[in-house]
C-alpha cells in the first residue's frame, strides 16, 4: 500500500471514486476518507450487506477516526482480502498527502476481483415456465454433476463457528464489554455466513431434485413411444397375415386391448 501511483493510474482512480454516491461532496481526498466512512461508503454500494454504514461515525476528531478504520480493518476489510497497518492508519486520520491514494487503489482492485468471483460463481438454473426448452437425457446428467461437484465445493467451504464461551464477571470494565460486544458481533455475523451458505446449499439440492424429475420424465417418455412403436409393428404384421376382414377385425381389437 506505500508504493506510489503514476498520473494515469491516478486519474482512473479518482475517475473511479467520481462514480460512486458518497452521503457527502468530495473536497480533499486526503482530509475526504480520514476519518474511514466514505471508504465504508464505497463497500456498502458495491456490496450492501457487508458494511453497516451506522457503526461508522463522521468526525474530526482523531480518536473516533481511528475507531472507524480499526472497525474497518477487523470487520470489513478480511472478507475483501484486504489489511491497513497501523501505521498507515495513523498517516490516514491525520490527513497525510499520498497516503489514501495507493489503499483506494487496492481497495479498488478487491472490490473488483471480489465482484468477478461472485460473477462467474452465479449458477445458471433452467428455466421451469411454461416456455422451457427439453434437455436431453445427456444434458441432464451432465447438468446434475455440474450441481452435485458445486455442492461437495460448498461443503467444502462451510463457514465453521467455534463456540466461545465467555465469563461474565460482576464487575467489568467498560472496555472489557465493548470488547466482548464485539466478539459477539462477530460470532452472529459468521453464523449468518454459514446460514446464507447453507441457504445456497438447499437451493442448488431443489435444483438437483427438479432435474431428476426432469429425467425420469424424459425416460418414461422414451419409454412409452418405444412401447408403442413395439405395438403397432406387430400390430401391422399380423394385419399382412390376415385378409378375412372378420378376422382382421378381432386382431385389430385384440392389440386395441392390449394397448389399454
Amino acid at each position: 500500500m506505500d508504493r506510489s501511483l503514476s498520473d494515469e493510474e491516478q486519474q482512473d482512480l479518482l475517475a473511479w471514486v467520481d462514480k460512486i454516491p458518497f452521503s457527502r461532496p468530495k473536497k480533499n481526498i486526503n482530509r475526504d476518507f480520514s476519518d474511514g466512512v466514505m471508504v465504508a461508503e464505497i463497500i456498502k454500494h458495491f456490496f450492501p450487506k457487508t458494511v453497516d454504514l451506522h457503526n461508522y461515525s463522521s468526525s474530526c476528531k482523531t480518536q473516533q477516526k481511528l475507531s472507524n478504520w480499526s472497525l474497518l480493518n477487523k470487520r470489513v476489510f478480511p472478507k475483501l482480502d484486504i489489511y491497513v497497518p497501523d501505521e498507515t492508519m495513523n498517516k490516514i486520520v491525520t490527513s497525510t498527502p499520498g497516503v489514501i491514494m495507493p489503499v483506494l487503489s487496492v481497495l479498488k482492485e478487491k472490490i473488483e476481483e471480489k465482484r468477478m468471483q461472485t460473477t462467474n460463481n452465479i449458477p445458471q438454473y433452467y428455466n421451469t415456465g411454461s416456455q422451457e426448452k427439453p434437455f436431453s437425457d445427456v444434458e441432464i446428467q451432465k447438468a446434475e454433476a455440474s450441481i452435485v461437484a458445486q455442492l461437495a465445493e460448498i461443503k467444502n467451504t462451510e463457514t465453521k463457528v467455534k463456540q466461545q464461551h465467555v465469563t461474565f464477571f460482576t464487575e467489568m470494565s467498560a472496555s472489557s464489554i465493548r470488547q466482548i460486544l464485539v466478539e459477539k458481533e462477530l460470532q452472529v455475523q459468521e453464523l449468518q455466513e454459514t446460514v446464507k451458505v447453507l441457504q445456497v446449499k438447499v437451493s442448488k439440492l431443489e435444483e438437483l431434485v427438479r432435474l431428476k424429475d426432469k429425467r425420469i420424465e424424459h425416460l418414461t417418455s422414451s419409454r412409452d413411444i418405444k412401447d408403442r412403436s413395439v405395438l403397432f409393428t406387430k400390430l401391422a404384421a399380423k394385419l399382412l397375415m390376415f385378409s378375412d376382414k372378420t378376422a382382421l377385425h378381432q386382431v385389430v381389437l385384440s392389440c386395441a386391448e392390449a394397448e389399454l
